[in-house]
């Protein structure tokens, strides 16, 4: 895999378990997993598959719900570099930005956790990826959950993405012309 920001992905949801009501993240979505250990390791481990020390991984939101000292640990575990987003869960992070935007060779990508009707760009053909909905959502235009529970728990790759938005139909409001020139 070449280097880069390459992999994407969302809602790990790290030690998500309700200490009150015993449910977490596990039933919520119905995960194969029988405790929050066995699928924080199972996470890790289908992480560093697919992700080199030499990538990036952009973690688009709910990437843990323990506290930061706890959370330091796992981002310790895994390769590569890391960007974070603010999810719901992600109390640990002190500040995070919400939005995240960049060309990556000609794709406009902007990744928020949760997911949008317009997105920045979106009129250019820009694409929007998401999490907090578990597959659960499909949005419009080129826009796509890329949340660990759609992709077996592992992250997406770049060329993944691609293929999946060959798919997907132009977003709503794209701009074909401007100035009577085809773009």
């Amino acid at each position: 895999m070449e280097s880069g920001f390459s992999l994407l992905m969302s809602t790990s949801h790290y030690g998500h378990q309700n200490k009150t009501s015993g449910v977490g993240i596990i039933q919520y979505c119905h995960r194969p997993f029988s405790s929050i250990e066995e699928m924080d390791d199972d996470l890790m481990r289908r992480h560093n598959e697919a992700v080199s020390p030499q990538d990036t991984t952009v973690h688009i939101g709910d990437f843990s719900y323990y506290n930061k000292q706890e959370t330091g640990k796992i981002i310790k575990k895994l390769n590569g570099d890391h960007i974070f987003l603010e999810g719901d869960h992600d109390r640990w992070l002190s500040s995070a930005r919400q939005v995240w935007k960049k060309k990556i060779e000609d794709y406009f990508i902007v990744c928020c956790h949760w997911s949008m009707f317009s997105w920045p760009r979106a009129h250019y053909g820009s694409w929007c990826l998401y999490g907090h909905h578990h597959g659960r959502l499909q949005g419009p235009g080129k826009s796509m959950d890329v949340g660990v529970d759609t992709n077996n728990y592992f992250p997406y790759s770049l060329n993944e993405i691609k293929e999946i938005m060959k798919f997907k139909p132009e977003n709503p409001g794209l701009v074909k012309k401007t100035f009577g020139k085809e773009i």
